[in-house]
Parts: structure tokens; sequence; C-alpha cells
């Protein structure tokens, strides 16, 4: 469905930010929650994003163009408890100061991993995006580690969590290992940057 997809840059520093105000759909969540995979899967790329199993890989906003379109804009995951305080709050200002400067972000994907419940960090995320006023959608990751029963208990624990969340609209259940969900995901990715 995407026909071109390529690495644009890493951003540490706001002012390093693409200037051409190409609408963003940006990929936010915890660290190693599999938004890299994500990115891979949903564009048929290998490796296009770089996964890692090592969490907090991604300390920059990394910019991929998608047909010359718009960006899919991967967030550093937080939560990665090995780096440092200081350096945390490096990250968690970029991101900030990212979701605050930036005038082209169209939707904003948080990925939880399916099999936990949402963790502080994700509930804290949630009202931030939602006050934003940019479009949300959670995306359960990793539900092929998951059997019918254990998907259906996800998503009561997410929409319990988070209300006004409503599978198939702004809530959807991933896997980039067996795609499953994929071709919902890709229907409303279409929607927002219109193919």
């Amino acid at each position: 469905m995407f026909n071109e997809a390529r690495f644009i840059k890493s951003v540490f520093k706001l002012d390093d930010l693409p200037k051409d105000n190409i609408p963003e759909i940006i990929l936010c969540g915890r660290s190693n929650v599999g938004k890299s995979s994500f990115i891979n899967s949903i564009l048929n790329r290998k490796n296009l994003a770089k996964t890692s199993s090592t969490p907090g890989k991604t300390r920059s906003i990394n910019y991929y163009l998608i047909d010359n379109k718009f960006y899919f804009v991967d967030l550093p995951g937080f939560g990665y408890a090995k780096a440092s305080k200081k350096e945390r709050e490096l990250w968690g200002k970029l991101i900030e100061d990212y979701l605050q400067k930036s005038k082209n972000i169209i939707l904003s994907l948080h990925f939880i991993d399916g099999r936990h419940k949402p963790a502080e960090l994700d509930l804290m995320l949630s009202k931030f995006m939602l006050r934003t006023g940019i479009s949300y959608i959670v995306v359960l990751t990793k539900s092929d580690k998951l059997n019918q029963s254990e998907i259906h208990s996800a998503k009561k624990n997410i929409i319990d969590e988070i209300p006004g969340l409503i599978h198939k609209e702004n809530l959807f259940i991933y896997s980039a290992v067996t795609q499953f969900g994929k071709k919902d995901m890709l229907k409303i990715l279409s929607k927002h940057v219109g193919k």
C-alpha cells in the first residue's frame, strides 16, 4: 500500500527538526514496546527501523518519509530504567518540546504491550496526548504472544484505564510477527493521510 519509505534523519535537538511542513504521524510508548517492528511490518520492510532487544536504544526523534507524503516520527521510548535520571529528563524535555512546537502532527499512535496492564507512564502519556487535541489511537502490540481470552482481557483492561477507547476506532490490536491487525491499521492510516 505504501510504495516508498526511507529513513531521513535522527533529531537530538529541536533546531534540527525538518522544515518542510509535511504531515507527521507520531509513534510513542514505552521502551521495547515494538514501535520499530511496527514500522518495518506496516511498510513491508525488514530493517528500515532498527529493532533491538535492548530497551532504550532509540534516544532521538527518528523521521521516516513515506511516499514523499507524510512522516512516521518515532519518538524515544520512555521508562527505560538503566538511563540516568538526567538522560531521562533530557529525553522527556525533547519530546514535550517537540509536541508543543510541531504544527504538523496529524495523528498520535500510542503503543502499549498487550501482555501487561498500562503502566503509570502510559496513563500519563495518554492524558498528555488527549490534552493536545491531536487524534489519538492506542495500539496494543505483541498480540501473537496472547491467546483469544488474553486479547479480550487486554482490551478490557485498557478500556477500563483509558476511557473513550473503542475497538477498531481508536484502539487496535497488532502483531508485527503475524501481521494480525495490519489491514485495520492500514485503513486508519489511509484515512488520516488521504491515500
